[in-house]
C-alpha cells in the first residue's frame, strides 16, 4: 500500500510543477503522482513517492523537481488523434493559406508535441498532399518541455501498439519501415520536422512567426489565468490570418480575446480589430 504523501510535500510538488509547466495538480490527482513518479522513486533508491516528494522539498533538489515535472506533464498522444483537425487542415486551412501566399512557405507549430505522433501526422498529411499534386512548401516545428520525450520523437521509432492507434495499414506502409519489433518513420517524413525543447510558459519570440499553431489537449491542464497568458503569447507569434487548432474540449471563448472561433478552429484576432472593439 502506498505511503500517504504529507500535505506540505504535496503542496511543494504542486507549486513547483505549476511554476515550471503550468500543470495544475489538485488533491484528487494523487493517483497521477503515484503512477508517474514511482519509477523515479525506485531509480533514486527511495521507498515511496512520498519519500521522493519529501526529499525534493527538503533538499530543494532542482534535478529531482525537473524529473518529476517531466513525468507528470507527459500526456496521451497517438497518430492522427481526433481526425477532424487533420481533415480541416487538408481540405480548408492549408488551401486557404496557400492561396493567400502563393509564393510563401507555411510555418506550422506542433506545441507540446510529446513523443512526436502529432508532428509526424502533420508531416504525413503534407506528404500525401504533395503526392496528390497539391505541393505544400512548409516547415514544421515541434516543441515540448520534456527532452526525454523529444529524444523518442527524434528517433522516430514506434511499437506495433503505437502505430496501430490511428494509422490505417495503407498509411503505415507508405510512411514507415519495419525495423525488428519496431516501425520507423520514413526519412523523408522525419526530415520535415524540427524538434526543439521549449516551455510554453517562456517567451515564445525565439520560435518565430507561424501560420498554423496546433496546441491540442494542453490548455485544459492549466489554470484559467495561465491559459489566457499562453493564448496571448501564441497569438503574438502568428500571422494576421493565422489559425489555431485546440483539443476537442478546449476553447478560447471566455478565456482570451486573442482568437475568434471559425468552423472548428480559431483565427487570430487582428490587432486593429481588438483596438476597434476597445474604443
Amino acid at each position: 500500500m502506498a505511503t500517504a504523501m504529507a500535505d506540505a510535500d504535496f503542496a511543494f510538488v504542486a507549486r513547483e510543477v505549476k511554476a515550471r509547466s503550468g500543470l495544475v495538480l489538485t488533491a484528487d490527482k494523487s493517483y497521477l503522482l503515484e503512477t508517474r513518479l514511482a519509477p523515479i522513486a525506485r531509480k533514486e533508491s527511495l521507498a515511496s513517492v512520498a519519500e521522493l516528494a519529501a526529499a525534493a522539498r527538503l533538499r530543494r533538489d532542482e534535478r529531482l523537481i525537473w524529473q518529476m515535472t517531466d513525468a507528470l506533464t507527459t500526456n496521451e498522444t497517438h497518430f492522427f488523434r481526433d481526425r477532424k483537425p487533420f481533415a480541416l487542415l487538408r481540405d480548408r486551412i492549408i488551401p486557404e493559406l496557400q492561396q493567400a501566399r502563393p509564393a510563401g512557405r507555411l510555418r506550422i507549430w506542433s506545441a507540446a508535441t510529446s513523443t512526436g505522433q502529432e508532428a509526424f501526422s502533420l508531416a504525413m498529411l503534407l506528404d500525401d498532399l504533395r503526392a496528390g499534386g497539391r505541393g505544400v512548401d512548409a516547415e514544421i516545428v515541434a516543441t515540448d518541455l520534456s527532452e526525454r520525450v523529444l529524444e523518442k520523437a527524434r528517433a522516430g521509432l514506434y511499437t506495433q501498439f503505437e502505430v496501430q492507434r490511428g494509422l490505417p495499414v495503407r498509411t503505415l506502409i507508405r510512411h514507415f519501415e519495419k525495423v525488428g519489433e519496431f516501425w520507423r518513420i520514413a526519412d523523408r517524413i522525419r526530415a520535415m520536422v524540427r524538434f526543439q525543447r521549449f516551455n510554453l510558459l517562456d517567451d515564445l519570440a525565439p520560435l518565430g512567426v507561424f501560420d498554423v499553431v496546433v496546441c491540442r489537449n494542453v490548455l485544459s491542464y492549466f489554470a484559467p489565468e495561465t491559459r489566457r497568458q499562453v493564448l496571448e503569447r501564441i497569438a503574438a507569434q502568428m500571422t494576421d490570418d493565422g489559425v489555431l487548432l485546440l483539443g476537442a474540449t478546449e476553447s478560447t471563448v471566455g478565456v482570451s480575446d486573442a482568437f475568434v472561433p471559425e468552423g472548428g478552429y480559431y483565427r487570430r484576432t487582428l490587432v486593429r480589430e481588438q483596438t476597434a472593439s476597445a474604443a
